[in-house]
C-alpha cells in the first residue's frame, strides 16, 4: 500500500497523499495535505478501489475533481450539471 500512497502523491502533486490504517473491512482513509501540511481532503476508499488499476484511476479522477472544488476552480453545481448532461441521450439518432 505504500506504493499506492506514492502513486497518489505523484498523480495529485503538489498535494501529499497518505493512507490511514486499514479498517475492519479493508477500507483506508486517504488524506491529502497541501504544501503547508494543512488537510485539504479526507476520503474513505475500499481496498478494491485502491488495488484495482481501473478503480484507482477513478479514485484519482474523483480526488482531482474534489481538489478543483476545494480550490474554488469549479463549483459543485457545475459537476452536477455535467453528470446530468452525460445521462441525456442525443435528440437525433
Amino acid at each position: 500500500m505504500e506504493n499506492i500512497s506514492l502513486l497518489l502523491s505523484e498523480a495529485l502533486a503538489p498535494y501529499q497523499a497518505s493512507l490511514g490504517r486499514e479498517g475492519s473491512r479493508g477500507e483506508r482513509l486517504v488524506t491529502l495535505k497541501d504544501v503547508t501540511g494543512a488537510i485539504v481532503i479526507e476520503r474513505m476508499f475500499t481496498a478494491d478501489q485502491l488495488r484495482d488499476k481501473r478503480q484507482l484511476t477513478d479514485v484519482v479522477d474523483g480526488l482531482h475533481r474534489d481538489l478543483m472544488v476545494a480550490e474554488g476552480r469549479i463549483e459543485p453545481c457545475v459537476i452536477a450539471a455535467m453528470r446530468d448532461r452525460a445521462f441525456v441521450a442525443p435528440a437525433f439518432a
